[in-house]
């Protein structure tokens, strides 16, 4: 059993990012592509880059013109490709690389991520459109739905700066998209276009405020004040010497 273990231990471990191992059909590849690229992995981390298709062939139990093909396909999909390197010594080598493939791991979770953005920026798109609706009580009409879709995809403003807008109007009480549209315009020309640009410029208003107010409470504090007199005692005592 000992004897066992020591051969697992000699025998390394191949590491391959669990990116490839969940995408891998994504990526275009089956399943003996794959277990063809993790062969290929593994040989290349015990130091061997550019392993003879026979000792693969045997590792995956398959004749060499399958795995051969397989190989092509490899390069075909822009999955592999077979480049030359040259070692210390100025000697040319062939290596199995696969630049390509990190490539197209790159580009599928960009993809991956572009889609979640574009879900997420719908769902916000679609809250506009509830919230408006909760706040007025009713639904809007097919005009003000076309004015609501101009913010978004005309004028470009985010969901959350209409939201934002939103509130403002409810908090005046003024439940118009009219009354909306004039404050997203003011905030625009405030070159205000997110949420955190709406919330530096309150807490630019709120500190403005409250320098105002202290000035104010120091006027009048002095104002309150009595008024003392200021007496030339030199002149007093002068007169008295005379």
């Amino acid at each position: 059993m000992d004897k066992i273990f020591d051969e697992y231990l000699k025998a390394g471990q191949t590491t391959i990012s669990n990116l490839i191992l969940h995408n891998y059909p994504m990526l275009g590849l089956n399943e003996t592509e794959m277990v063809l690229v993790l062969q290929i992995m593994s040989a290349a981390q015990s130091g061997n880059s550019f392993p003879e298709v026979g000792l693969i062939a045997k590792r995956m139990g398959k004749n060499e013109a399958d795995v051969y093909q397989s190989m092509h396909s490899l390069i075909k999909k822009n999955i592999m490709e077979i480049i030359s390197i040259q070692d210390e010594d100025g000697i040319k080598h062939d290596i199995y690389q696969f630049k390509k493939l990190f490539d197209k791991l790159t580009v599928l979770e960009q993809q991956k991520q572009k889609s979640l953005e574009n879900k997420d920026s719908k769902t916000m798109q679609e809250k506009v459109f509830q919230s408006i609706e909760v706040e007025f009580g009713r639904p809007l009409s097919p005009i003000e739905i076309e004015t609501v879709n101009l913010w978004l995809h005309k004028d470009n403003y985010v969901p959350e700066l209409i939201l934002l807008a939103l509130r403002e109007a409810v908090l005046n009480q003024a439940y118009s998209l009219k009354y909306i549209d004039r404050i997203l315009l003011s905030w625009e020309r405030q070159n205000i276009r997110s949420a955190q640009d709406v919330q530096r410029e309150q807490q630019r208003k709120r500190m403005k405020t409250q320098d105002n107010s202290t000035s104010q409470a120091r006027a009048k504090n002095n104002a309150d004040r009595p008024s003392i007199p200021l007496y030339h005692w030199s002149s007093n005592d002068n007169k008295k010497g005379e």
